[in-house]
């Protein structure tokens, strides 16, 4: 195979215990004066926000607090963000949590330096200049959007997922703290896991993959299969978090270059729709589109199921096969529900999912070609076989 590829990682990134206790220096480092930290209110309780803010104290750093950030973050409400905090000054912005700070901060970021509305720049490349500089601190395991050049906000017109992706929204320092982690409860450990392991089983089947992000989402899927289970099972397992939080920030940098499949484009829909959280929606439909996938690729399908702990010596097919199984199994251990026991889903609803599903980005990347009737055969199957089977 002959490669033409580029890959971009404009973020730097330090890793390791103890590591918040460095974000005032980082910030000073930066030119930060005014900061806005970007968190929600369960995380502003715990001592996580105190670690961020008595290292600012420490370097004279002024900072306010947005602490209403909300699962699958909303247009309306980042513009409301950007209303109150548009006249403070501000030169430096933190995300603090998950993916829903994060990208809340990189779409604050967007107004603050072009004003107007958020839905003005959902697209590709729509950026006039850098956005706000922005440092993340992740608190979870699973988006990896400390590393990556988009935002995704739900349009509260459309009840669809948006993205603002340009490398001028990327973060200029990701500070990945693995002790911050300890925290998370169960069941986000477990959604945001399974989240991670679908950008790295994307990333690596991605019609658009390249050597470089191979390399990363293989590793990563290592990763999750030995360490997610361990670090839902008990917590306080630094280690399992240590290597869940490697995981997902490499995930990270695999996607942001090869980008995504079917998995994100049925994921993102539901989302929207009934505001699912991200990570249960994509462990949800990621065997079923895994399956559906096979045949583009069964050796790469084979190499995924192998790192999942599939048995060697069978056909590709056989092997990427057993990885269904192993996708599933692994979701039904860790509690993912299933999509029939979601209370707001609807099957009079499909229609409408499959249609957002099919016009998404990431179908032109998944492995293989898929059309509205097979989405609307996707949401189907993963509805009626876990009716039956309640995987």
């Amino acid at each position: 195979m002959v490669w033409n590829f580029q890959f971009n990682l404009p973020t730097s990134i330090e890793f390791g215990n103890g590591t918040v206790k460095h974000v005032g220096k980082r910030a000073k480092e930066l030119g930060g004066t005014m900061a806005l930290i970007l968190t929600d209110k369960g995380l502003a309780k715990t001592g996580v926000l105190e670690k961020v803010t008595c290292a600012f104290d420490q370097e004279g750093i002024h900072y306010l607090v947005y602490d209403e950030v909300t699962p699958n973050p909303k247009d309306v409400d980042c513009q409301k963000a950007y209303q109150q905090y548009k006249d403070k000054n501000i030169d430096l912005l933190v995300g603090l949590g998950g993916g829903s700070s994060m990208d809340t901060a990189k779409a604050i970021g967007t107004l603050l330096t072009h004003g107007g509305e958020l839905r003005e720049r959902y697209g590709v490349n729509l950026l006039e200049q850098e956005i706000t500089p922005l440092i993340c601190i992740p608190t979870t395991s699973g988006t990896g959007s400390e590393v990556t050049t988009g935002s995704v906000i739900t349009d509260t017109d459309t009840k669809q997922k948006e993205a603002i992706l340009d490398i001028r929204i990327a973060p200029k320092l990701a500070i990945l703290d693995p002790e911050l982690t300890l925290s998370l409860p169960r069941f986000l450990t477990a959604a945001t896991g399974m989240d991670a392991l679908t950008h790295a089983i994307e990333a690596y089947t991605s019609n658009i993959s390249q050597p470089i992000s191979d390399g990363l989402s293989l590793y990563s899927i290592e990763l999750i299969a030995k360490y997610l289970p361990q670090a839902v099972e008990n917590g306080n397992n630094l280690e399992a978090r240590r290597n869940m939080l490697v995981a997902s920030l490499i995930a990270g940098m695999a996607f942001d270059n090869a980008d995504l499949g079917a998995v994100h484009a049925m994921a993102e829909p539901l989302g929207g729709l009934y505001d699912t959280p991200h990570g249960v929606a994509n462990a949800i439909f990621l065997p079923y589109v895994f399956e559906n996938n096979i045949p583009s690729d069964p050796e790469k399908h084979a190499e995924i199921a192998l790192k999942l702990g599939a048995r060697p010596g069978q056909s590709p097919e056989g092997t990427a096969l057993e990885g269904v199984r192993l996708l599933k199994e692994l979701a039904n251990h860790i509690g993912i529900p299933s999509f029939s026991s979601l209370s707001d889903v609807n099957p009079d609803d499909f229609p409408f999912l499959a249609e957002g599903a099919f016009k998404h980005l990431c179908t032109n990347t998944n492995s293989r070609k898929l059309t509205y009737d097979d989405y609307l055969k996707l949401f189907q199957s993963a509805y009626e076989e876990e009716t039956m089977t309640s995987i």
